[in-house]
């Protein structure tokens, strides 16, 4: 009942809210909790999980934004190639924040402080600002101070007042945490599943957050650089002090909303759980190629997934030998020819053949024609039967191939998709806890088929990253980058590559001795000697640091990641034209398949209206039922090219940003 309240309240049905309302007034079962008698240490690992599934939707779509994700899928794609923002894109976040975080924290908090259970005030707080700051990220303007009110129609707040609130939530934070707790106040222990109840991890985790945030006013006259160092200087120092939320596949227990499993990695539940997803070209480049050096990354084959082609299956028809092969990235920003023939959106799934099956091509180019009769004849699945504009192929038992009579698609399983599985997805009953592999079909896994093994940050069982040691190495890096230390920036550069390394090493070791590694050696630990090599590459700057060396590593670090997207903007993407550091991003551009002259109408790449700046609120909630008030405060909030608005910390001067929202 009370998930419902809040979605009516959302909705703006203020009669069906306050009927719920009183109902729940009455409601003092024990047995049928509400939200004035559940226990705060129940509440807390709830508002814990919840918060990773709405900033798993976040982190997913802003990575397509990005340029980490190719996504075949309508609205995500739209991030990923064709630039035409779509708003379908713009709700979930939104509605999973609203509902299912957002009420609840302002429950927790008030029920903690009737108990003097100071630490569980401090949780809420932090979840406060964790959930506003990633709804300003995305929208600018908002619902805040009247935001879990009761109001139906609440008015929204500017950037600058939401974000130096979300500041205040964690100055407070930091205060609470440090207090000693009411007698019979319950331990944060029994409800804590990020943190296991170590206090001084949630305060080094405010701390982390403080200096992330700070970080987000570089373009102002404002940023204090030696504050962020402050800050980082209390926050996380060892990868023992990365605050992350641990995903499990032990459960079929869904969500009540959207039906995704419950206890799995929120960035599971949308990057990889469906066929949609593949790593980009340029996030590839990154892991193949870091400085042009040609050297492949060690974490590469970790993150970029892999599937079984060649398989030869034995009497008992399983298999009897087989190649890994590695996904290649998928090309939007440079030529993009495959999807130049075929589509925006055309990337296709593949399919196991149980039997051998036959497929006819009709190509009528004679060129397009010979070049793939001669790659069927080296692949040797060419069948005698062709003939004129026909190309018959043979797919043997055993292949994962493309189901489709166009021959543009055919080459597709190169694409591997990000895919994995969980007991509670799969579909596969004899599909065990730790096997995450993913198998389009039962006879696919009877046989030991894989189609894709999956990806670093994005399985049912990986840990869901909040604040890591890494992250703060980067913005260390970034910070002494600014105030012209290039010596100690170096140091912060290095140390956050070996950061991440340990971090990555640490939970594959963990995935090795589960049993993980027993269906998917892509689970396995790197090879130090490779880590080592890398390190002494020159993938890794050899010492004339530029700010592109920092931020290109932490990209691939921070891989699904909003943060990307944040630090692309304050960037200015591959503009160049931010404090003399130069093209940070250089490739990151619009691609052959760029539609998005309506949402994004910069002219030039140093206008900041030529790229993807902020999403348009959602069009029921905000644009719709609450218009009056959004449009008060931004009068161009319903207009097409929402889009390529600045929010409020991407602007370098107030002045800048409330130009934007007049008329």
């Amino acid at each position: 009942m009370k998930s419902s309240k809040y979605i009516l309240a959302i909705s703006l049905l203020a009669l069906g809210a306050t009927s719920c309302k009183k109902f729940l007034d009455v409601n003092t079962d024990p047995d049928n909790p509400n939200n004035k008698n559940v226990l705060v240490q129940n509440r807390l690992p709830w508002i814990e999980h919840f918060y990773q599934y709405t900033s798993g939707v976040t982190n997913y779509r802003t990575a397509c934004q990005a340029g980490v994700y190719y996504s075949n899928s309508g609205n995500p794609n739209t991030f990923s190639t064709t630039w035409q923002c779509s708003s379908g894109n713009s709700t979930t976040p939104y509605q999973t924040w609203f509902v299912e975080v957002s009420s609840n924290v302002v429950d927790l908090y008030n029920s903690a402080q009737k108990q003097g259970a100071y630490h569980y005030m401090a949780a809420a707080d932090v979840f406060h600002a964790l959930g506003y700051m990633q709804m300003l990220d995305l929208y600018g303007e908002m619902p805040y101070t009247q935001a879990g009110t009761g109001n139906p129609s609440p008015k929204p707040d500017d950037g600058k007042t939401i974000y130096n609130g979300c500041m205040a939530k964690l100055n407070e934070a930091i205060s609470l945490f440090g207090k000693t707790q009411d007698a019979g106040a319950p331990a944060l222990a029994t409800g804590d599943l990020w943190n296991g109840g170590d206090v001084s991890k949630w305060i080094k985790m405010c701390w982390g957050l403080k200096a992330r945030y700070m970080l987000k006013l570089s373009k102002k006259a404002s940023f204090n650089p030696d504050s962020v160092l402050y800050c980082l200087s209390k926050g996380p120092q060892s990868i023992a002090d990365n605050i992350v939320g641990p995903g499990f596949n032990n459960s079929t227990v869904t969500d009540y909303l959207y039906g995704d499993p419950v206890v799995t990695n929120g960035n599971f539940d949308y990057a990889a759980y469906g066929s949609s997803n593949r790593i980009s070209q340029y996030y590839y480049n990154l892991l193949t190629n870091m400085r042009g050096s040609g050297v492949t990354d060690p974490r590469m084959s970790k993150i970029v997934p892999a599937y079984m082609s060649g398989v030869q299956l034995d009497g008992n028809g399983k298999v009897a030998s087989y190649t890994w092969t590695r996904s290649q990235g998928v090309d939007s920003y440079g030529p993009a020819a495959r999807l130049l023939k075929g589509g925006a959106t055309s990337i296709q799934t593949p399919t196991y053949a149980a039997a051998n099956t036959k497929i006819t091509y009709t190509i009528a180019d004679a060129t397009d024609r010979a070049n793939f009769t001669a790659a069927q004849i080296a692949a040797g699945r060419y069948d005698a039967s062709s003939s004129g504009n026909n190309v018959v192929v043979i797919y043997k038992a055993g292949s994962i191939f493309i189901n489709s009579t166009n021959y543009l698609y055919a080459g597709d399983t190169i694409y591997v998709n990000l895919r994995s599985s969980s007991v509670a997805t799969s579909g596969i009953t004899a599909q065990g806890q730790t096997d995450v592999s993913w198998y389009p079909s039962t006879a696919a896994f009877n046989a030991g088929v894989v189609a894709s093994t999956g990806s670093f940050q994005v399985r049912p069982v990986s840990d869901q990253e909040i604040v890591t040691y890494h992250e703060m190495c980067f913005i260390k890096a970034e910070v002494y980058m600014r105030k012209g230390d290039a010596g100690n920036a170096y140091t912060a550069y290095k140390a956050g590559i070996q950061a991440h390394m340990d971090m990555m090493q640490t939970k594959l070791s963990q995935w090795k001795a589960a049993g993980y590694t027993a269906t998917n050696p892509d689970m396995a630990p790197m090879d130090q000697n490779a880590i080592t090599a890398y390190m002494a590459s020159t993938a890794v700057a050899p010492g004339a640091l530029t700010m592109s060396d920092i931020m290109l590593q932490k990209y691939v670090a921070m891989g699904c990641s909003i943060e990307n997207w944040n630090d692309m903007r304050r960037f200015n993407f591959s503009a160049g034209n931010i404090a003399g550091f130069g093209v940070v991003y250089p490739g990151y551009q619009r691609g052959p398949l760029f539609t998005g002259q309506s949402q994004l109408t910069g002219g030039s790449p140093t206008d900041p209206r030529y790229w993807m700046r902020r999403w348009q609120l959602p069009p029921v909630y905000e644009i719709n039922y609450n218009s009056v008030n959004t449009l008060a405060l931004n009068a161009h909030a319903a207009d097409p090219n929402i889009w390529s608005m600045p929010v409020w910390w991407d602007c370098a001067t107030d002045d800048e940003y409330y130009g934007y929202l007049k008329k």
